[in-house]
């Protein structure tokens, strides 16, 4: 019987693909070569450091739309719209005309106790709402801080020149009643303007203040409208500057307004302006804003926590 044999020895070689191949080539070492100096480097602001104001130009498309944004807010849903802006301070004449002008017969330095009120009024509800609305800005602003980088400092000031359109609209129906009393017309009119930008940069520091110091001091947001209240008694809002007694007047030029409201009245009916207390008021209100702007930036840091 004849015997057939087999050659069961295994094939031991091994077909090598191109991957294979790849995979047992030994890895290429690979080198970076790191820069000898850093390209960005992250440190701390310091405390009084400039407020770089570039960057805040730069920002400046951001400050459109949140000026644009507490504008619709403040408008939005509302039957009247901007007319609200007129009510308060017309409102607030007509009482105090009855009150004031007819009962206690307040002089009004032979203007009309209307127009003499709404002006004042006018000034004073601006800038009374504009530093509440800077004052409470960040608090209303919490997830934006947290979430997303830019220069804090454009919240307060967005929530302060949005209420420039308010002044805008309440200073244009004096135009009206002016006519409507026969008073003339003189070239300090042109004075309006620098002096509702004064009022409006003092408005901003007080914003920009307490705005900071609310994200610390909680107690900020119920201590300001009672200050903001005992202000307006001390201003010459509801009453001119010559009833106050000539042994204090000293003390009374030095709140701010009195200078502002004062040099508003005088170039609204054309009355002698006090150019002394103007200009004190403008160095107070440059002051105000440096030191405002420097605290802010010196507490901006703490914001994320904090909120």
């Amino acid at each position: 019987m004849s015997s057939t044999s087999y050659d069961t020895s295994a094939d031991t070689s091994t077909s090598v693909g191109p991957e294979s191949v790849e995979a047992a080539a030994p890895a290429r070492a690979t080198t970076y070569s790191l820069p000898l100096k850093p390209v960005i480097t992250i440190r701390p602001s310091k405390p009084w450091a400039p407020l770089k104001l570039r960057s805040l130009w730069a920002y400046r498309e951001l400050l459109y739309f949140l000026i644009w944004r507490d504008i619709k807010v403040r408008y939005k849903q509302t039957l009247l719209g901007a007319t609200w802006a007129v009510i308060q301070p017309l409102t607030m004449m007509l009482i105090f005309a009855y009150f004031f002008g007819l009962l206690a017969r307040l002089p009004t330095e032979g203007v009309p106790s209307g127009l003499f009120y709404y002006a004042g009024m006018s000034l004073w509800t601006f800038f009374s709402g504009a530093a509440l609305s800077g004052a409470n800005s960040l608090i209303g602003n919490t997830n934006l801080i947290t979430k997303v980088y830019f220069p804090r400092l454009i919240i307060p000031s967005a929530a302060v020149l949005a209420g420039v359109v308010d002044l805008v609209i309440t200073s244009v129906l004096i135009f009206p009643l002016l006519a409507y009393y026969g008073l003339s017309v003189s070239w300090r009119l042109l004075l309006l303007v620098p002096i509702s930008g004064l009022i409006t940069m003092l408005a901003l520091a007080m914003g920009i203040l307490f705005s900071a110091l609310n994200t610390k001091y909680r107690d900020v947001r119920y201590a300001l409208p009672f200050l903001l209240q005992v202000w307006m008694f001390i201003s010459p809002v509801i009453y001119p500057a010559s009833m106050v007694p000539r042994e204090w007047r000293w003390l009374f030029s030095l709140n701010p307004l009195a200078g502002i409201i004062g040099g508003y009245r005088a170039s609204l009916f054309g009355q002698p302006i006090h150019w002394g207390a103007l200009a004190y008021s403008i160095l107070f209100t440059i002051m105000a804003l440096s030191v405002a702007a420097y605290t802010f930036r010196r507490m901006e840091k703490s914001f994320a926590e904090v909120l």
